[in-house]
C-alpha cells in the first residue's frame, strides 16, 4: 500500500457521499455580480453584508496607506510590527464597540485561537454551545481546561452545568452571537445573568453579528443593550467591514493581557498596512451612517418573505442569512451546481459544516444587491426547485 493511497481513498469516499466540496475561483471584485469560473453570475453566498468588499473609499484608503506605509510590517506586533494604523483601528474599534479597549489579530479565527487558551486555565472550566464554529472548538481544544458543550441555546441546560461547577474559580461561557449556519441568535440576556451570577466570563463570537446587528452595526451586545456586561467581544473584519483581520473588545485589562500572552498576536506577522487601512475606512462609514444596515435588513425581509411564498424552508433565521433546507447533501450540490448554470452563485453546505441530514444552500443576502437582483435570484431558485421536486 502507498503512502499516498490513504488520501485517495478518503477523496473518493467524499465524491462517493456527496461531501466533495467544489471549490469556484473568483475572477473580479466581489460585488453584486461577480466572475466566478470565468462566468459572470449574481454572488449569494459571500459574507459581504455591506458591499464594502468592493467599495471605493476602502480601495481609497488601502492604496494611500500602501504608498505611506508600504506593503507589510515584516514582523509581529510584539517586536517591530505595530504601526500607527495598528493604534488607530483598535482606538476606533473600542469607541465603535462602547468597550474599553480592543486589539486586532490576522483573523477572526486567530482571535478566538489568542483568546480562549490565555483566558482559561488547566484548572478552569469552559462552557460551549454545541453549535459553536469551528474557531471556537479549535480554541477550546488548545487548552487544558476541562469542557462543558451545553445543547444549542439551552440556559436551562448551561445553568445545570454551572451549578455543577460553581466551585471552580475560573469559568468561560463562550458562545457565537449569531450561528453562522441558521441564522439564529445566542439567547445572550440570559447568558449574561447565569454568568453574573455563577461569577464567569462570558466570550461571544459576533463574526455575523456586527455590521448586521445594534445600533449603526454594532453587533449583539448593541442589540440587546449589554454594553459592559459582556467581558470578551470577538469580532471579524472579513464579513460585514469587507476586508480581512479579527479583533478582541472588551474590558481593558482582559485586552490588554492578550497583548502580552495571546499567541497569534507574539507569534503572527502583523495584518498589513493596506488593509488595516481599510478596516479604518469601514468603521468610519459605519460610525457616520447606518444606510447600508438598513438596506440590508429591508433586502433580507423581502428575500424571505417571497422564499416562503415560493414553498422554501428558510428554517429559523432571525438575521439575513438565509438557509434552504435541502437535506442530503447530493441534493444540495446539484441545487447549487443548477443554480451556476442559471445564473447564481450560491455554494452548497454540507457534512461537516452542518451535521449529515441537514445540507443546505446558505443565500448570504447583501446591502448592494437590487430587488432586480432579487427577484432574479427568487425566479431561478423557483425554476431549480421545481425541477428537483424541492417545492
Amino acid at each position: 500500500m502507498g503512502k499516498y493511497d490513504f488520501f485517495l481513498t478518503e477523496l473518493e469516499n467524499l465524491r462517493q457521499q456527496g461531501l466533495f466540496n467544489i471549490i469556484r475561483t473568483i475572477g473580479s471584485p466581489v460585488g453584486a455580480w461577480t466572475v466566478v469560473d470565468g462566468k459572470r453570475v449574481l454572488n449569494m453566498c459571500s459574507n459581504n453584508y455591506l458591499g464594502f468588499a468592493n467599495d471605493p473609499r476602502l480601495k481609497e484608503a488601502a492604496i494611500k496607506a500602501i504608498e505611506e506605509y508600504g506593503v507589510g510590517p515584516a514582523a509581529v506586533r510584539s517586536i517591530a510590527g505595530t504601526m500607527s494604523l495598528h493604534v488607530e483601528l483598535e482606538r476606533k474599534l473600542a469607541e465603535f464597540k462602547k468597550t474599553e479597549d480592543a486589539v486586532t489579530f490576522q483573523s477572526g479565527f486567530c482571535a478566538n485561537l489568542a483568546t480562549i487558551p490565555a483566558v482559561i486555565g488547566k484548572d478552569g472550566v469552559i462552557f460551549t454551545d454545541e453549535l459553536n464554529h469551528a474557531s471556537i472548538i479549535d480554541g477550546c481544544r488548545l487548552t487544558k481546561a476541562q469542557r462543558v458543550i451545553y445543547p444549542h441555546r439551552d440556559v436551562d441546560a448551561l445553568a445545570r452545568s454551572l451549578e455543577e461547577y460553581k466551585d471552580v474559580p475560573r469559568k468561560l461561557i463562550v458562545t457565537d452571537g449569531v450561528f453562522s449556519m441558521d441564522g439564529d441568535l445566542a439567547p445572550l440576556p440570559e447568558i449574561v445573568e447565569l454568568a453574573e451570577r455563577y461569577d464567569a466570563l462570558v466570550m461571544v463570537d459576533d463574526a455575523h453579528g456586527e455590521g448586521v446587528l445594534g445600533d449603526h452595526g454594532r453587533g449583539i451586545v448593541d442589540h440587546f443593550g449589554l454594553h459592559g456586561r459582556v467581558d470578551i467581544e470577538v469580532g471579524t473584519l472579513s464579513k460585514a467591514f469587507g476586508v480581512m483581520g479579527g479583533y478582541v473588545a472588551g474590558k481593558r485589562e482582559i485586552v490588554e493581557y492578550l497583548r502580552q500572552r495571546g499567541r497569534p498576536f507574539l507569534f503572527s506577522s502583523a495584518v498589513t498596512p493596506a488593509d488595516v487601512a481599510a478596516c479604518i475606512a469601514a468603521v468610519e462609514v459605519l460610525m457616520e451612517t447606518d444606510e447600508p444596515v438598513r438596506r440590508l435588513w429591508d433586502n433580507a425581509r423581502y428575500f424571505k418573505e417571497e422564499m416562503g411564498k415560493l414553498g422554501f424552508n428558510t428554517g429559523q433565521s432571525q438575521t439575513p442569512i438565509t438557509p434552504v433546507m435541502l437535506g442530503e447533501a447530493k441534493t444540495a450540490w446539484e441545487f447549487s451546481k443548477r443554480l451556476f448554470e442559471e445564473g447564481i452563485f450560491a455554494q452548497a453546505i454540507t457534512y461537516p459544516t452542518v451535521p449529515k441530514g441537514k445540507a443546505r444552500i446558505r443565500v448570504m443576502i447583501s446591502a448592494i444587491h437590487t430587488k432586480e437582483d432579487l427577484d432574479f435570484a427568487l425566479d431561478k431558485f423557483a425554476k431549480v426547485g421545481k425541477e428537483l421536486g424541492v417545492i
